[in-house]
């Protein structure tokens, strides 16, 4: 019996031993400071809860704000400080530039080959000069501008006609995830998906089943990424769910390649041609067809599809739920449209930049809810130093922004919606406490694009409703699963059309 009892001690001794052994390496290694609990196989993962972004924040809480953590087979550097993010993200940029190769990044990135998931070099710096010059230059945001004029004045319309029948409440979710990809969509192909004049309904049909799959499985990471051996035994990495998700995202976009080469043909040459950013891409291709393959076409636009509508969206909804719950600052909003914009005409683009209390509005969200609220993941090319500490190469990057952002050491009264903080500040960041497009080399190429679609979506239903909430409780701010922060709750809010709304539709 004794001899039992003995042995069931002999696990126990192990695994202390392991965890000891580990936690003094680290230190005579001098690596950053790190969870005592660090077990055989799964390392940190069992202090990881949703969200993921709180969870984290409470880790760092406890041990500093820059961490060493081992995430299965994975070396993870956890950092939630304005100092440490900018000494990875500026002083350490280049080392930090490469993206961990994950499963979601080897189906729907390309093998690791697409715009967000590609790692710096040769390959890299083209698909960003594309980007940056070509697609999401400001000359090319305002050619398309009124596509997305277009698209707010029709979701204006839907509001107004939904106000007026006064029946039940509105699904702002919906209605903010449909015009956004409306925007994309014929941006990207001349197609629009939602709504009326949706001609080609099943190839409707088939884009949102794909949109909703992507946002379903896209953007989680699989537990096979940190134990291999569930990959090995077929279970826990969703390979073959990935695999075939790409394969029709693929062959769909390829299908919207094919139809505008069928156009730029019909059309013949001119800068007609160029109406989309897929014609402007084959317009391109046409001068430097080894540099513009359709590879490159597709991935570029679907990763601005999958990058630039559930952030957008989840930001807007944020937004719209603080300003039901703060009715004084939407009454400010709406005062500051009304002697900039009047009644006579509907919010513009071009209006944004005069309406300061607007941005405050959009930059508190931004601060509060950040859409990425960990950055996508970097890794390391070379061992490096940061706060001190030494950090080995091929250790995956994850700046926690949310606890960065929301931090009362970063700010007063964190929790609380003040969009006056922000009075005098005009960019949408502020050194590294406020980065909600991240920073550096690999910072969102998609900024300017974003921040359009906020000002002028946000602008217009303040501009053209008066709102207000279900019943006398507040609108439930709490967030639900997802690296996108989406809310728990969908936000549904009573609408009503102000009266010089109609005559504007008209």
């Amino acid at each position: 019996m004794e001899t039992q009892v003995s042995f069931l001690y002999v696990p126990v001794l192990l695994l202390a031993l392991h965890i000891f052994t580990k936690h003094f390496l680290g230190k005579i290694r001098n690596f950053p400071p790190s969870p005592v609990a660090n077990f055989p196989i799964l390392g940190h993962l069992h202090l990881l809860k949703q969200p993921l972004h709180r969870s984290l924040a409470r880790v760092s809480d406890n041990y500093g704000p820059v961490l060493l953590l081992q995430f299965g087979s994975r070396r993870v550097l956890l950092v939630s400080s304005p100092s440490a993010a900018e000494e990875c993200l500026s002083k350490n940029d280049i080392i930090f530039a490469n993206r961990p190769r994950l499963l979601a990044a080897k189906y729907l990135g390309y093998n690791y080959r697409s715009l967000a998931w590609s790692s710096y070099g040769d390959h890299w710096r083209n698909l960003r000069k594309i980007s940056s010059i070509e697609v999401l230059s400001t000359h090319r945001l305002q050619a398309l501008h009124g596509i997305r004029s277009d698209e707010v004045r029709s979701m204006i319309r839907r509001l107004s006609r939904l106000s007026g029948e006064g029946k039940s409440a509105v699904d702002m979710k919906n209605i903010f995830f449909e015009t956004v990809l409306n925007v994309m969509m014929r941006m990207i192909a001349g197609k629009r998906y939602y709504g009326e004049k949706v001609e080609e309904v099943e190839q409707a049909k088939r884009f949102r089943d794909i949109v909703f799959d992507t946002f379903r499985y896209g953007g989680a990471s699989s537990m096979g990424d940190f134990l291999p051996v569930l990959r090995w035994l077929g279970v826990g990495g969703g390979e073959k769910r990935l695999a075939e998700l790409q394969k029709r995202r693929d062959s769909f976009m390829q299908e919207l390649v094919e139809e505008c080469k069928e156009r730029m043909k019909d059309i013949g040459g001119g800068e007609a041609k160029k109406e989309t950013m897929i014609e402007m891409l084959l317009s391109l291709q046409q001068k430097e067809a080894e540099y513009y393959t359709d590879e490159i076409i597709r991935s570029l636009m679907l990763t601005l599809l999958a990058a630039g509508t559930d952030t957008t969206v989840g930001t807007m909804e944020w937004a719209l739920s603080f300003l039901l719950n703060h009715p004084q600052v939407l009454k400010k909003a709406q005062i500051e449209i009304e002697n900039h914009v009047g009644q006579d005409r509907l919010v513009e683009e071009s209006d944004i930049h005069n309406l300061p209390y607007l941005r405050c509005i959009i930059n508190e969200t931004m601060r509060m809810y950040p859409a990425g609220p960990l950055l996508v993941p970097h890794e390391s090319s070379e061992k490096c130093t940061i706060g001190g500490y030494h950090v080995p190469a091929k250790t995956m990057l994850l700046v926690n922004l949310w606890a960065i952002q929301n931090d009362p050491k970063n700010w007063e009264n964190p929790r609380k919606f003040e969009p006056e903080r922000f009075e005098g500040v005009e960019e949408s960041r502020d050194g590294f406490r406020l980065m909600p497009f991240g920073s550096g080399r690999r910072g969102c190429p998609g900024e300017g694009l974003a921040l359009r679609m906020l000002g002028l979506g946000l602008g217009s239903v303040i501009q053209c409703f008066e709102w207000k909430r279900i019943g006398e409780n507040q609108v439930d701010m709490v967030e639900g699963p997802g690296l996108t922060m989406p809310k728990a709750q969908p936000l549904l809010a009573y609408c009503k059309a102000r009266p010089f709304v109609e005559k504007l539709l008209s």
